[in-house]
């Protein structure tokens, strides 16, 4: 069966007809992977030493090479191998070889963002991301619930002057969009923190040495559905009742939940329509609008 989900941040609807729950890149490292939202994430940071073609990735140990390197390379935290993945530059990341297994790739900075607004937004996300407890994060570990499954990390970072940082403190990933800085290059990243709920944007020099998620392409197993404009649901949150307008007797509305079920289904009457939602649990819903001359679509939450 189909199952709807709802993209914002100028990205299309799509419909996933597949899903698979593991991936192996090169090496035969195998990752658990996680829907969240309209997206589909590994649940553990990258730890291939190949790129997809097979080709080679340097291990950089050497404070020297790393600082002056412009091509691909990853190390170990500390050059010791940890439980937390490869820490990788974003020559690597940014490599035509590619990094992520196929069908997979390095999120871009709006893949991040959606992802982040997806869970609330920027100030409460990093909790809903982190991995509970203090097993890896050190103390206090704030407002981590891991409620997304993401199992975030603190794999640390190596900076563009080599030196290893923040082990236990923070975990941060590459994206993979380049935004220009004032002297060099520069790329954004996400970052948790232990004693933060947010879901911080870094501008990271290209040098430094970062934590690799990757995200499912939406070419696999995926229609694009197209024309879709955005119509305001309110209130939102809502408890009993949502309102839409613009509809018309030509349209259907469907309203599914997170996990691309369909919940409720009903024609519509006229140019404002109030919508029972009693019956249904607590949640984010998309609110799918088909007709002859247009298709819509929104979203509200349940209390």
């Amino acid at each position: 069966m189909k199952r709807t989900f709802l993209l914002f941040a100028s990205l299309a609807l799509f419909t996933f007809k597949s899903q698979s729950q593991t991936v192996t890149d090169y090496d035969g490292n195998v990752y658990t992977t996680v829907t969240i939202g309209t997206q589909v994430w590994m649940k553990e940071n990258l730890k291939v030493t190949h790129y997809k073609n097979g080709t080679a990735i340097p291990n950089v140990s050497v404070v020297n090479d790393w600082v002056n390197l412009t091509t691909g390379g990853y190390c170990d935290y500390n050059n010791a191998a940890t439980a937390y993945g490869k820490l990788y530059n974003w020559f690597a990341v940014s490599n035509t070889a590619k990094l992520c297994p196929t069908g997979w790739h390095i999120p871009s900075n709006t893949e991040w963002s959606t992802f982040t607004s997806f869970l609330g937004d920027t100030s409460v996300a990093g909790g809903k991301m982190k991995e509970t407890g203090t097993t890896h994060w050190n103390s206090p570990n704030t407002s981590a619930t891991n409620s997304s499954s993401f199992t975030g990390l603190p794999g640390g970072y190596r900076d563009y002057f080599g030196v290893f940082n923040s082990m236990g403190n923070s975990g941060r990933w590459w994206s993979a969009t380049e935004v220009g800085g004032l002297f060099v290059s520069k790329a954004w990243s996400r970052e948790l923190t232990y004693n933060s709920a947010i879901a911080g944007s870094i501008r990271e020099y290209e040098n430094d040495g970062l934590s690799v998620r990757c995200i499912k392409d939406n070419n696999t197993g995926i229609e694009d559905i197209n024309y879709f404009e955005k119509i305001e649901v309110y209130p939102d949150p809502a408890k009993n009742n949502i309102t839409i307008e613009n509809t018309s007797t030509e349209e259907t509305l469907s309203i599914f939940n997170m996990q691309g079920q369909l919940v409720l289904k009903q024609a519509l009457k006229g140019v404002k329509e109030d919508i029972d939602i009693s019956a249904l649990s607590e949640g984010i819903y998309i609110v799918k609008i088909e007709g002859a001359k247009s298709n819509k679509i929104g979203k509200f939450s349940k209390e």
